[in-house]
């Protein structure tokens, strides 16, 4: 298994919910975490959380469906970590409501933030992991990008295309050694679904926690190199 300690990681939507439980095990592997998200005072929190850990952690405040913001923003971090090895897309947004009822702004919003913002982060990491001829990159889809639902018409557009995308891409840069990760859990009780109703917070026993999803990638990016986890959906013991 491989040793992850000393390690530089990018992690988007690293403030809270999937984000901060995967900084958190990623900071217990000697990871150097840089997190992303677009509310300063969550993210500063987190930061010294991390810190506490006895990792350097630093923060950028950008939007990643903002292509401008992103160019920047990645330099930069990358700049202060002086290399990546790890990037996880997780930053991601979600809303429910009939294809004729949602507003044309918010499923476009969707699109732009879950695919295009992936999009984004990955066209300006990976040019630096090739560089190195070795990286990881784990892709948050969701199983509502492998089966849809009524009401769910541009989430789950967004993450089929996410699928699609990350596939492609793994397929490419496989002769870099390049490992890309497509994940597809179910329902866990992160800040979003609770914040959706879709998931309580409460019930630890039943419902999938942040926290199980993070020990996922962490048992991904410890196989050996020339072992890669291409895709993996986290489901709930509990029907």
């Amino acid at each position: 298994m491989q040793n992850l300690k000393g390690k530089k990681a990018i992690i988007t939507g690293g403030g809270r919910g999937l984000g901060k439980a995967t900084a958190i095990a990623f900071a217990k592997e000697g990871i150097y975490v840089a997190i992303t998200g677009r509310t300063e005072d969550v993210m500063k929190e987190t930061v010294a959380e991390l810190e506490s850990l006895g990792v350097n952690a630093l923060y950028s405040v950008f939007d990643v469906s903002n292509y401008d913001e992103v160019k920047s923003s990645v330099k930069e971090i990358i700049d202060k970590l002086g290399s990546v090895d790890i990037l996880v897309n997780n930053a991601g947004i979600a809303a429910f409501g009939t294809f004729n009822e949602m507003e044309v702004t918010q499923w476009s919003q969707i699109i732009q933030t879950n695919l295009m913002g992936m999009y984004y982060m990955t066209k300006e990491v990976l040019p630096h992991l090739i560089e190195k001829n070795e990286g990881d990159i784990i892709n948050v889809a969701s199983t509502a990008g492998l089966v849809a639902n009524a009401n769910t018409s541009a989430y789950s557009a967004s993450k089929f295309a996410v699928v699609g995308m990350s596939e492609a891409l793994m397929k490419e840069v496989r002769k870099d050694n390049i490992r890309v990760c497509t994940l597809t859990p179910s329902t866990i009780a992160s800040d979003m679904s609770v914040e959706l109703g879709i998931a309580d917070k409460d019930s630890e026993d039943s419902v999938l926690q942040p926290e199980d999803f993070a020990e996922l990638i962490v048992a991904g990016l410890k196989l050996p190199r020339r072992a890669m986890l291409k895709t993996a959906s986290l489901w709930s013991t509990n029907p």
